[in-house]
């Protein structure tokens, strides 16, 4: 299984997913600016991979200005630069946050190179982390799963969106190492094809039977009876259980429900956004028009038409089934069970 993020030897090395599945290559950054651009242009994607690229981010920036006189003003410029890069996931605000924690640690005047290790350590330690909570993660979807079935799962929510082995694909691999998944259909995942050119992908690297089908094909998947279940992962969870994921996810959660199918979300804690009540609040990214308009470079509307781009949609509590995280699998009032969550990780 291909990593997403390395970091060897005073250098971030981010698979750059924008070239797969035709070319596998790894973007060496040395500086945080190629970091922000490559969170920005999705060469690096997913809301757990990009807070652990961002960690190593504030490490390159802090690296950069070791030697500038205005070191602490020049890092704190950093961490916002890294900030505005995507607005939706709360992972990349999480990472930067515990950075930012561990750098206002230090009193002014303290040696850069002490608080430069300091902040390398806590960003191998996000990285680390985000492999062990996949695996966590991994073990608790997998007990939902007790009879061979196959599922429907949207965008990429897989080694290749985190450090590890993923998180809804996380829940995947488990269960079918267990003979409880025998297929799963991906949706393609319009405008930009994670679907296609990366779930189906990391699927078959490991020889786990897919279908691949357009985002318009779910329904009657579902009305076929060809799926059981769906499992997706999650780029902001609020206070009542509300979930943002990549555009498309809510409509297959409405059609899940209509046909009586369990509705999954896959997502760590750093994913839940405990400062915000409900979905209403979650910023939506908006991309370029250029993505719906064009194809491989290649212009397959009417030029000059109108675009909407969202990035992400907002699934309503309602509609999801269970949420699977490292601490657990949570159920019915999801704002009493994410507030409990919320607690037992304050006493942890």
């Amino acid at each position: 299984m291909l990593h997403s993020i390395e970091w060897k030897e005073n250098c971030l090395f981010l698979l750059n997913q924008t070239l797969l599945p035709s070319r596998i290559e790894y973007i060496e950054c040395h500086d945080y600016q190629t970091v922000a651009q490559a969170i920005k242009r999705l060469e690096v994607r997913g809301a757990p991979a990009i807070g652990v690229a961002a960690a190593f981010g504030i490490v390159l920036g802090a690296k950069e200005f070791c030697h500038s006189p205005s070191f602490r003003l020049d890092v704190l410029n950093v961490a916002e630069k890294l900030r505005q890069t995507r607005p939706t996931a709360v992972n990349l605000f999480w990472a930067i946050d515990r950075m930012m924690s561990i750098f206002s640690g230090y009193e002014l005047g303290s040696e850069n190179l002490e608080v430069i290790l300091a902040l390398e350590r806590e960003a191998v330690a996000i990285a680390r982390e985000d492999l062990a909570m996949n695996s966590k993660i991994a073990n608790y979807g997998a007990t939902l799963f007790t009879t061979p079935v196959s599922v429907l799962t949207h965008c990429n929510a897989g080694a290749l969106a985190t450090a590890g082995l993923g998180t809804a694909l996380g829940v995947i691999r488990q269960a079918f190492a267990e003979n409880n998944i025998i297929r799963v259909f991906a949706d393609e995942t319009r405008p930009l094809l994670q679907g296609a050119r990366l779930t189906a992908w990391e699927l078959m690297q490991d020889q786990i039977p897919v279908t691949l089908i357009t985002d318009n094909m779910a329904g009657w998947v579902m009305k076929k009876n060809m799926v059981q279940a769906v499992i997706v992962g999650a780029d902001r969870i609020t206070l009542n259980g509300d979930v943002a994921n990549k555009i498309g996810t809510y409509s297959v959660a409405v059609l899940a429900k209509e046909h009586n199918i369990p509705f999954y979300v896959a997502a760590p804690v750093s994913t839940f956004d405990f400062t915000m009540n409900s979905g209403f609040a979650i910023p939506i990214e908006e991309r370029a028009a250029v993505e719906v308009s064009h194809f491989s470079g290649i212009c397959t509307a009417p030029q000059g038409v109108e675009v909407f781009n969202p990035a992400f949609d907002v699934t309503p509590n309602e509609l999801v089934t269970a949420i699977i995280t490292e601490y657990g699998v949570l159920r019915g009032s999801y704002h009493e069970a994410i507030s409990q969550l919320q607690e037992k990780i304050k006493g942890v």
